[in-house]
Formats: C-alpha cells, sequence, structure tokens
C-alpha cells in the first residue's frame, strides 16, 4: 500500500508526481478496523496510518503531488482535498493538488486571454474555508457555464 520514503527524492528528482487517493484509504476504515484481526486487515490499517504522512513527506520531498480518488463517484474531489489537508497539507497545497498543479502535470496552461477556461466559483476564498468546496457558486467549462 505504501511507497518507501526513501524513494521520495529520487521521485522529486526525475519529476514524478504523486497521488495518494487517501479520501478512499480512508472511507473503508471504519469497515475494515470492525473486520476479524487477520494479516490483510493489519496491512490496511497500518499503510492507512502511514499514508497521510507519506504524502506530507512527498511535499516536503519536492514531490509533486496530486487529488485523485479512484473510485468515488464523480464530483467527489473535494473529499480528497479535505483528506489531504486532514493529513497535514495545506489548504493551499491541497487545492493546488486538485486544480494548478495537475493541469501544469498535464500539460495545460493557465488562464490566459482568449483561452477557453475551465474554473469553479466559490463565495469566498476555500483556502480559508475549505467547507465552501461544496458549495461552488458557478462552475465554467471551457469557457461556458455548466452550473
Amino acid at each position: 500500500m505504501c511507497l518507501d520514503p526513501a524513494a521520495l527524492h529520487t521521485m522529486a528528482a526525475q519529476g514524478s508526481v504523486l497521488t495518494p487517493t487517501l479520501s478512499i484509504i480512508t472511507s473503508g476504515l471504519d469497515r475494515v478496523r470492525a473486520a476479524e484481526p487477520s494479516p490483510r486487515r493489519d496491512w490496511y490499517l497500518n499503510g492507512a496510518e502511514a499514508h497521510g504522512p507519506l504524502a506530507c513527506a512527498a511535499v516536503e520531498a519536492g514531490v509533486t503531488v496530486l487529488a485523485g480518488t479512484d473510485s468515488r463517484p464523480h464530483g467527489r474531489i473535494s473529499d480528497e482535498i479535505l483528506a489531504l489537508v486532514d493529513a497535514g497539507l495545506r489548504p493551499h497545497d491541497a487545492l493546488a493538488a486538485a486544480s494548478w498543479s495537475a493541469r501544469s502535470f498535464l500539460g495545460l496552461g493557465g488562464l490566459t486571454p482568449g483561452s477557453p477556461a475551465d474554473a469553479v466559483v466559490y463565495p469566498a476564498d476555500p483556502r480559508t474555508d475549505l467547507s465552501l468546496l461544496e458549495k461552488p457558486t458557478a462552475v465554467i467549462l471551457r469557457g461556458l457555464r455548466v452550473r
């Protein structure tokens, strides 16, 4: 489940990225804790305990961390942002993982005059109140308002 922390500096030097999918791991913890003791259960619980600190160590080592959910219902990336913050990332870094850092990794530019925009608009700065991620006032996709 977990990456060897010794690999983080090599990952940073190579430009590798890490998508820890913390929200998927934490969403299953109650079910796993309630399961009968087993080596698999212990492996999962130990990995879940190490996974959040590993994401923080990756940022500290210079690895780009991206937000991803792996297998959640569409539109739940906010769960991953919150999980990254719960793990210890700054809200700014967790939001970057789901937005401008992901765009940059994919080779997509930022907002420039004349280019189609993808944006989510909030009533206030979500870096100061992450609960706003659940309440966007507008969603712009390829320059068109879709919500």
